[in-house]
């Protein structure tokens, strides 16, 4: 129905803004930004330390956003990057430790600081001074002293060819920077115009430290349009649709400028009046995205669970047994197709921390290293950095995933106020057994009173589990008490609720 190859597909509402990453139709990528709210992760704050707790070795910063963020005194010191030095330049005499950071640092210094990551929970967001203000080709450092060449780019005449770029950029003495991976290939000049586009950025932040001293924020992040568009839009993108004419028209010419006006040929303006993602498909692709089973090709399943403490993964054969074949090479079929699903959803739904992934047992380890590699393979390109262990002996696999914002299940769902997170709540036969005890108890409290009326309010389901398979046991309660029994259904109260009350005076007789 549609044309094959890489397209982006952007849905511009005025609450909400959702980017789709499509390769040949199938959801490869997916981010979403809410825009009432501030882009904090990689925007720039002028920070004030509200709090140094030199057990933890860190420090709180007022920020302006309610909650401080949270920074270890290693992320105070001058930044250090494992990329290639190209060149050096006079250090300081004696090094800055971190014993130095209370010292250097007081409370209520006023510095710099970059969020990391975000607010997840009941933590603030984490942040660092080593600033990094990404372009599309290039990443400035105003504190370090070092310029590096993406680690990715891994061709011998082109990393000589960048680092003589790099070195030939006027940059002011003390600042760094980062080839990025997009920019192999591409011409001095690209580099030399968007420096002077960030560092125009960042002398607009040191003027506004200068003038106002006070806590602020001095660059924001740009929206996810634009990251999304300096971060996605290389060479075998086919075509970017968008719905709506105001960043349609932003779009175009951002990219004619920063890029060239043959890329910005590729941005299309999707006029029809049905949804943009229903007529790419991306809905239907989206509503499976949170799904806990996630099917594989050859009829086995993964299934996902985030908890506050780690992501864990289980893999299952499912159908897949049934097929012929040897049973070893079945398993390392599925397993194959979880890893790739598993490094397809670990992106669509923004997973970080700690992942566990449980594979099916492998009894020939020459298949355990077939996995790791191929897993290490295919998030190599991830743009949130992971590291990867290989499987145990008890066929586990355990990595960690940067993670600087909330998953997409966190951003788009709170925990129910009923089951508090667990996805589950009693069963009937759980609260029929309450009932009673508290029956019980109320007949036992009031065995002197007399004419009393018992009356118990709670969901159809569970009265329905009352007038069957309980009733003889109520009717064993209400002979050896002598008092009148009586229930009622109310389909407004959840399963587990449940209202003993006097029926004559609506008074609750057990709370």
């Amino acid at each position: 129905m549609y044309n094959s190859g890489r397209k982006i597909i952007i849905n511009s509402e005025k609450l909400e803004t959702r980017v789709a990453l499509l390769n040949n139709n199938r959801l490869e990528e997916y981010q979403m930004e809410r825009k009432h709210k501030v882009n904090v992760v990689g925007s720039v704050f002028l920070g004030r330390i509200a709090n140094i707790q030199t057990s933890l070795k860190a420090v709180f910063v007022d920020i302006g956003l309610g909650k401080n963020a949270f920074m270890h005194f290693a992320d105070m010191l001058p930044a250090t990057y494992d990329e290639v030095n190209l060149k050096t330049s006079k250090r300081p005499e004696r090094r800055i430790r971190p014993d130095d950071i209370p010292e250097l640092f007081p409370v209520n210094s006023m510095l710099f600081v970059q969020i990391t990551k975000g607010a997840i929970g009941t933590k603030g967001p984490r942040a660092t001074t080593n600033i990094a203000i990404a372009g599309r080709y290039f990443v400035l450092l105003p504190y370090s002293y070092h310029l590096g060449i993406s680690r990715r780019i891994d061709d011998h005449k082109e990393r000589s060819r960048l680092k003589k770029i790099m070195l030939s950029l006027d940059l002011p003495k003390g600042m760094g920077g980062i080839c990025r991976t997009v920019a192999e290939g591409r011409k001095s000049i690209y580099f030399k115009r968007e420096v002077n586009m960030l560092m125009e950025q960042w002398r607009t932040a040191e003027k506004i430290k200068k003038e106002k001293n006070r806590v602020c924020v001095v660059y924001q992040e740009p929206s996810l349009i634009e990251k999304s568009m300096r971060d996605f839009l290389a060479e075998d993108i086919s075509e970017v649709v968008i719905d709506s004419s105001n960043d349609y028209a932003y779009i175009k010419d951002f990219i004619a400028r920063v890029v060239n006006k043959r890329a910005a040929a590729k941005i299309k303006l999707y006029r029809s009046p049905t949804p943009i993602f229903e007529k790419y498909h991306v809905e239907e692709k989206l509503s499976a995205i949170l799904d806990r089973q996630v099917s594989l090709p050859s009829g086995g399943y993964i299934c996902i669970d985030e908890t506050e403490a780690l992501i864990s993964i289980d893999i299952n054969t499912g159908s897949s047994t049934r097929s012929g074949g040897k049973n070893d090479e079945l398993i390392l079929q599925t397993n194959t197709e979880a890893s790739e699903e598993i490094a397809r959803q670990l992106r669509l739904r923004n997973i970080g921390g700690l992942v566990v992934i449980d594979y099916i047992d492998m009894m020939n380890p020459r298949h355990n290293d077939i996995i790791l590699k191929l897993m290490r393979r295919l998030l190599k390109n991830d743009r949130a950095k992971s590291k990867i262990l290989p499987i145990s002996s008890l066929g586990l696999m355990q990595m960690t995933r940067q993670r600087e914002q909330q998953s997409l299940l966190d951003r788009n769902y709170d925990p129910c106020p009923y089951c508090k997170g667990t996805g589950k709540v009693k069963s009937p036969l759980s609260i029929s057994v309450e009932i009673q005890r508290m029956i019980k108890e109320v007949l036992k409290r009031r065995t002197h009173t007399k004419n009393l009326s018992v009356r118990v309010i709670m969901n159809p389901t569970i009265l329905n589990r009352l007038k069957n398979e309980d009733e003889e046991f109520l009717e064993e309660l209400e002979s050896k008490y002598g008092k009148d029994l009586s229930f009622r259904a109310d389909p407004e109260l959840h399963v587990e609720e449940f209202k003993i009350i006097d029926p004559e005076t609506g008074r609750e007789l057990f709370k």
